[in-house]
């Protein structure tokens, strides 16, 4: 029988450092791409802030990774503390120059902050044993029910406070990525593994062979690249439909409590169910999802929409991150962890950069309509690879 434990003290420590992460980017996901259409020459480059924050996030997985399998994790989450503090501070003072270009360039900072924030999760699997790897994993994202309710509503109470709008939200959220340092000084996580070890580890073309890390992969950078489209493009698709601010940050709030709250959850879900029925489950809300926007453009509509979305894409990266966990040796984690984190925030990073575009060009129900082929080869896949990784010799299997 495995043996079931669980550090909570560095857990809640890395839900907290997760829930001032999530407080900035609920904030940008409801302020940015407004920010964008005022500060921007066109309107269709509004997106462009969001898109470059979730493209220097990408390109910085793989050297973020690598350096906490050197160095070790509280050190590398220490070093992204510190961009996002720059970040923050460099776009309220973008806001009140109104410089577009230099609100660009603290989205990047912002971006490369994420990309160390995103492996808070991994952290969290260290402290915990293998049977407890998805609890561990889903407490540590459960930080961002916070997030649900402080991000936007700081957006809304900020708004006005100081200089242009939005100037003094940025400025401010700075104070709470403070708290996230804070939080992160005395986490305890397992040392690195020695450089002898990571050098023995099997190549990387054989780990992505693997039928797990092919679900792994898929269901994450599906669920999250269809999350982000819809999410990023749902306050100015409700802003054409003369919906009020108020209105978009209530139903972004509700979409970040929809992809937090299950995660107190997600993990037992899952050790009961199994992580292919939960990734099943995930794919269909996101079906659900699409099925509502296309029914209407009320407030209502868009509320809906956007709790299912949330649940749905919390169901795919849960279980897809845990799934990960059970494809790699220790020693393999840097390498393994970079490339996932590269291939579903790269995905992330397109839908981001082409949200805009595409809703100004095609419209609402298209975007809506043209995720609906990747949630399919997702189920699709499940199902086959399902069978594949559980048939003798296959390699590693899931615990649940």
């Amino acid at each position: 029988m495995p043996v079931a434990t669980i550090s909570y003290r560095d857990v809640a420590l890395l839900a907290l450092a997760q829930a001032m992460l999530m407080t900035g980017t609920s904030l940008m996901i409801s302020t940015s791409a407004l920010v964008g259409s005022t500060l921007a020459a066109d309107p269709s480059l509004a997106t462009i802030p969001l898109g470059l924050q979730f493209l220097a996030m990408t390109l910085s997985t793989i050297p973020a990774s690598l350096f906490m399998g050197r160095h070790g994790r509280r050190a590398g989450f220490l070093v992204g503390v510190g961009l996002g503090l720059a970040g923050t501070l460099l776009a309220g003072y973008a806001v009140m120059q109104g410089s577009f270009l230099l609100f660009c360039a603290a989205s990047v900072l912002l971006g490369s902050f994420n990309a160390t924030g995103q492996f808070y999760r991994f952290a969290a699997a260290e402290v915990a044993s293998e049977v407890m790897r998805a609890r561990a994993i889903g407490f540590v994202l459960a930080g961002g029910i916070m997030a649900a309710f402080l991000g936007p509503n700081l957006a809304a109470w900020t708004r006005n406070l100081a200089g242009p709008e939005f100037a003094a939200s940025y400025l401010i959220l700075s104070g709470l990525y403070l708290v996230g340092l804070f939080a992160i000084l005395p986490l305890r996580i397992p040392k690195p593994v020695p450089a002898n070890l990571r050098a023995a580890g099997r190549p990387l073309q054989e780990i992505v062979a693997s039928p797990l890390f092919a679900i792994a992969v898929l269901a994450a950078a599906v669920g999250y690249g269809v999350m982000n489209l819809l999410m990023v493009a749902t306050p100015l698709s409700m802003q054409g439909h003369h919906h009020s601010f108020e209105d978009a940050a209530f139903v972004i709030q509700w979409h970040v409590v929809a992809m937090f709250l299950p995660s107190f959850f997600t993990g037992d879900l899952i050790r009961r169910y199994g992580i292919y029925r939960i990734l099943v489950i995930g794919v269909l809300l996101n079906l659900a999802c699409v099925a509502v926007n296309f029914h209407g453009h009320g407030v209502v509509n868009y509320w809906l929409a956007l709790v299912l979305l949330g649940v749905g894409w919390n169901f795919l990266f849960i279980g897809g991150t845990t799934l990960l966990t059970a494809t790699h040796r220790p020693e393999e984690k840097a390498r393994s962890q970079a490339l996932n984190d590269f291939i579903v925030f790269g995905t992330v990073t397109m839908t981001a950069l082409g949200s805009g575009a595409l809703l100004v060009t095609l419209g609402w129900v298209v975007i809506n309509a043209m995720v609906v082929p990747f949630l399919l080869l997702v189920l699709v896949a499940v199902f086959l690879l399902r069978a594949r990784a559980e048939s003798p010799g296959s390699g590693p299997r899931p615990h649940g």
